[in-house]
This record gives structure tokens, sequence and C-alpha cells, in this order.
């Protein structure tokens, strides 16, 4: 076996199912725009995204034991395994919104066990079960990672609701804590990440593409705040309602607030300190929250009758689209350098 693709499988990053992430949810907002056939290619797209990096991940795991085992031990990374529940709920409710409810329900159980998991072996390994000190050195935007994932379930959990005649208590008890999780954990993420900031030197080559997911962590509990206040009355709906919707529009406010200080942050370091713009797997880390901000927006606008809203997600849907066309363009491009390479 040729050496490069054992090296490509080994070094596989964690947070490679963010392709999917990135690739469903335009194709989510292209359908709630109506364009059903470019839509309909990205579901493609991302569902076999999903499969491939899933056989490739299956391959690592039994083949490169050692290297996961890295990934779960390094704090810089480890938050990375996080997209995978992420990209689970977002193809699962792109399968939704095309009649596949029994499959997105299947897909939640599966994501809902993995993010539970997840969500205590991740911290443990990578930060509190470490004997370095300050574990708040290695924090960066891929912590936020975990706040994405928390919100999915919620949103897949709503989506799927309206669909099954049995378990519709159940489903809105785990939007809700799912959601409540989500916002706890932005906070926490938030003062983690800020304190690295602040406390520590920061480089140009520090500011990552990840640090775009502090805005997509907000956008998607939007979306997910919108979608519960959809859900038919339950106690657990009933009594959070109104303070979800609330806290929804001021999670978007501060989401559109961020965007121009991230575009600074790349202005800082690809233009004033030269750092190339080259493809690798993290650039998915921010065509997804373009379009998870576009998504929300839409379906924030089209629910509470916020004009406004739901003409900047509109916009930036397109801008959206045109960031995946660029990243996957690149990818495409690295993929097959990398066959010819391994041809040679």
């Amino acid at each position: 076996m040729n050496e490069r693709v054992q090296a490509a499988v080994s070094g596989l990053t964690p947070g490679y199912f963010a392709l999917v992430m990135g690739t469903g949810i335009v194709s989510v907002g292209m359908n709630l725009e109506g364009f059903t056939v470019l839509s309909r290619i990205l579901l493609v797209l991302c569902a076999t995204a999903f499969v491939v990096l899933l056989v490739l991940n299956a391959w690592r795991l039994v083949a490169y034991r050692a290297a996961v085992v890295e990934d779960f031990l390094d704090p810089r990374r480890a938050f990375g395994f996080f997209t995978f529940v992420a990209g689970i709920n977002v193809l699962g409710v792109r399968l939704g919104l095309a009649g596949a409810h029994t499959v997105t329900l299947i897909l939640l159980f599966v994501s809902g066990l993995c993010w539970l998991v997840l969500g205590y072996v991740v911290p443990w390994t990578a930060v509190l079960g470490r004997t370095e000190r300050p574990g708040v050195a290695s924090a960066n935007g891929t912590w936020f990672v975990w706040v994405v994932a928390s919100q999915s379930v919620a949103v897949a959990a709503a989506t799927v609701e309206p669909f099954v005649d049995t378990g519709r208590r159940e489903l809105s008890v785990l939007s809700v804590v799912s959601w409540s999780v989500g916002v706890f954990l932005y906070g926490a993420a938030g003062i983690f990440v800020a304190l690295r900031l602040l406390l520590y030197e920061v480089k140009p080559a520090d500011l990552t593409a990840p640090y775009w997911v502090a805005m997509g962590a907000l956008s998607i509990t939007v979306l997910a705040g919108a979608r519960i206040v959809e859900m038919a009355d339950t106690p657990m709906v009933s009594v959070t309602r109104h303070l979800i919707a609330g806290l929804a529009v001021v999670f978007w406010g501060f989401a559109t607030w961020l965007i121009p200080a991230l575009v600074a942050a790349g202005w800082w370091r690809h233009v004033r300190h030269r750092i190339p713009l080259r493809y690798d797997a993290t650039l998915w880390s921010i065509v997804f929250p373009l379009g998870m901000y576009a998504v929300a927006g839409i379906y924030l606008g089209r629910a509470d009758q916020l004009p406004v809203v739901e003409a900047i997600g509109r916009a930036e849907l397109w801008v959206a689209f045109a960031a995946w066309l660029a990243v996957f363009a690149a990818m495409l491009r690295h993929l097959l350098r990398t066959l010819r390479r391994t041809a040679l």
C-alpha cells in the first residue's frame, strides 16, 4: 500500500465531518429558498461525503488506533470529534426535509448517544485528565464544536417531532435540554477561548479557520431555538417557549456582531502577515458557520416575522454557497494532486 495513502488515513483530522456539516447546511438553505435541484445535488454530495468519511474513520480506528487515541488526548484536536455528531444531524435534518423522517429519527438516536458519550469522554481525555496546566492555554475555536453538536441534537429532535405519533414529550425534553446545555457550553467555551486570547500571545498562525465556529455555534443556537418555539405544546416547551424565542433573537444579534471581527482576523492573518491561504480540512469550519447563519436568519425571519433578518439570511446564503464552491474546488484540487503523487 502506498505510503502517502497510509499517511493520509492515519493523519485524518477528526474534524473532517465539517465537510458534511457545511455541504448539508447549504443544501438546507437552498431547499428553504426553493432551489430544489441545487439542494438535491448538495444532498447527494453531503451523503456521499458522510459515507466516505465514515469508512475512512473506521479504517483509521482499526489500522491506526494509536493516532485516534492521540487525537482524544490533544485538546487542540479532540473537540473535532463532535463534528461527527453535528454531521449526522445536519444530514438527518436535510433528509427530513425530503420526507425521510424515519431515517432522521434513526440518525438522531445514533447522534444522541454519541453526543452523550463524547460529551463526557472528550473533556476528560483532552482537558480534565491531563496533568499539564493551565488547560486554557490549548483552548481554540474547535471547542465551540461541542456547542454545535448539542444544538444539532435539538434541531434534529424538533425537526422530526411533528411527524411522530408517540414520543413527542420525550423529543421536546431532548430538544430543550440539549439546547440549554448548548447555551451554557457556549458561555464556558467563550470564557476559555477569551482567556486564551487575553493571557497568551496571539500569533497570526493561531487565528485559524475554526474560530468561525464561534459564530456558527450562535447561529445554530438561533435555529434550534426557533424550531423549539414551533414545537407542539408540551410541559417542557410551554414553560420555556417565550424565553427561548427572546434569546434566539439576542443570539442572532451577537452572531451578526461577530462576523466583522472574524473577517478582520482573517485579513490580519492572510493580508497583513501574508500567511498563504492553502487548502486544509479546517476551511470547512468557515463554510458551515456561513451556511448556518444564513439558514438561521431565513428561518428566524419567517418564524418571527422579521423581514430584515430574513433578507440578511437570504443574501448570506449566496455568500455561503460561494464559499462552499471555493473550498470544494480547493479540496478536489488537493485530492487530485495527492492521487497523482500516489500514482507516481
